[in-house]
């Protein structure tokens, strides 16, 4: 246990998507990487980095995803039937987190690289900034096909986060994007999702759109570059699940 403890918050994990690339039946986050699934990797995390409750959005296979952990009764459980994004994944965890006013970690199921050190950066400049949500960027060697993070002048806070479908060619030259891992001030986050679209391509309710609804009602949004990107890569193919493999045996080794 590295001593971290961040009592206060509350961790939502990604998990109800198919993993349609995948080419198989099995959901994405039961896929094994080094011996456990992909999911049980992202919680070994979250127990390292002490969050108080860890709230799972199961959809696909959700019986046999519950099944796979049924000997963890910590954990809590929200159903995303439909999937419908990821802003649709956080408006079915509202009726579970109810009344919780601390600090709401997002995080994906399918980030078996992803360290509690990372984590912990992240919720510490989100409560050192007072922003309302703090992104968790990456700089990636190819940027293509991810949301470029447009700093504000001051370069702490986030402009806005730009889809590459929607950037111009100097936003595409940008190479800071964003990995899809979230801190927000949890009552804020519950202020703005009931304003979100579905009004786009793939009739999603996208979790970065509440991004600048949170600043269009005057709140701060703060961005946080992780050091080693490939932490936040998540696993869409099994060629993507062989290549963390060996990126995690490296990155043991580097601790030893």
């Amino acid at each position: 246990m590295s001593g971290y403890r961040h009592e206060d918050t509350a961790a939502l994990v990604l998990a109800a998507g198919m993993g349609k690339r995948m080419n198989s039946d099995l959901a994405k986050v039961l896929h094994p990487m080094a011996g456990r699934p992909l999911l049980a990797h992202v919680l070994a995390t979250l127990d390292e980095l002490g969050v108080g409750r860890r709230v799972v959005v199961i959809g696909h296979q959700r019986e046999r995803v519950q099944a796979a952990f049924a000997g963890r009764d910590d954990l809590e459980w929200a159903i995303q039937a439909e999937q419908r994004g990821t802003g649709h994944a956080c408006m079915m965890a509202e009726p579970s987190l109810g009344e919780f006013g601390g600090t709401l970690l997002v995080v994906c199921g399918d980030t078996p690289l992803l360290t509690a050190r990372t984590l912990h950066a992240l919720l510490e400049t989100h409560a050192s900034s007072g922003a309302s949500v703090t992104v968790l960027s990456m700089r990636l060697p190819d940027p293509h096909g991810y949301g470029r993070i447009v700093r504000s002048a001051d370069g702490v806070g986030i402009e806005r986060i730009v889809e590459e479908k929607d950037a111009t060619p100097a936003q595409r030259a940008i190479d800071e994007v964003n990995s899809g891992i979230y801190a927000f001030r949890y009552p804020s986050l519950t202020g703005v999702l009931s304003k979100l679209t579905a009004a786009n391509s793939q009739g999603e309710y996208y979790l970065t759109d509440t991004v600048s609804l949170l600043q269009e009602r005057g709140e701060r949004a703060a961005v946080v570059c992780a050091d080693d990107h490939r932490e936040l890569l998540g696993i869409n193919t099994v060629d993507q699940l062989s290549e963390a493999e060996a990126v995690w045996l490296d990155m043991r080794k580097g601790r030893a």
